[in-house]
């Protein structure tokens, strides 16, 4: 059996983007995150915390292609909450296209696109999910 690392946790995402301005909004008003002091770097981006995260936002010509939808098959990242009814209302007030589903797991699933096309999730987990340690 391998043995387990002491990690501590995810300290942060970071996210290639074509615009630090447009991202850093779209994080601090849909989702609610707070920009924070960032070392001074030689290249543009901004770095933002809430909930016990951080995310790094990258600004490059390499930005993330994300496709028109959604896309829980591949590279996203997800959040967990105890309901999604007041995401739903920022997301429609934002005019933030998204896709809800309850999966065989009885976890209520909510898509979305940040601008740069990265696919984010927000879940509802059952009570006692028998899959998360």
């Amino acid at each position: 059996m391998p043995r387990p690392l002491p990690i501590l946790g995810l300290n942060h995402l970071a996210l290639a983007v074509r615009d630090t301005k447009t991202s850093t909004a779209f994080y601090r008003d849909v989702l609610g995150f707070r920009e924070v002091e960032r070392p001074p770097f030689d290249f543009p981006g901004a770095w933002l915390v809430g909930y016990g995260i951080q995310i790094h936002i990258l600004e490059t010509e390499y930005a993330y292609e994300g496709g028109d939808q959604p896309n829980s098959r591949a590279d996203h990242y997800a959040f967990a909450m105890a309901d999604t009814s007041e995401l739903i209302e920022i997301l429609n007030e934002h005019g933030i296209p998204f896709i809800q589903r309850v999966n065989a797991g009885n976890i209520h699933q909510t898509f979305f696109q940040d601008p740069d096309g990265h696919s984010i999730e927000v879940a509802v987990y059952p009570a006692d999910p028998p899959f998360l340690d």
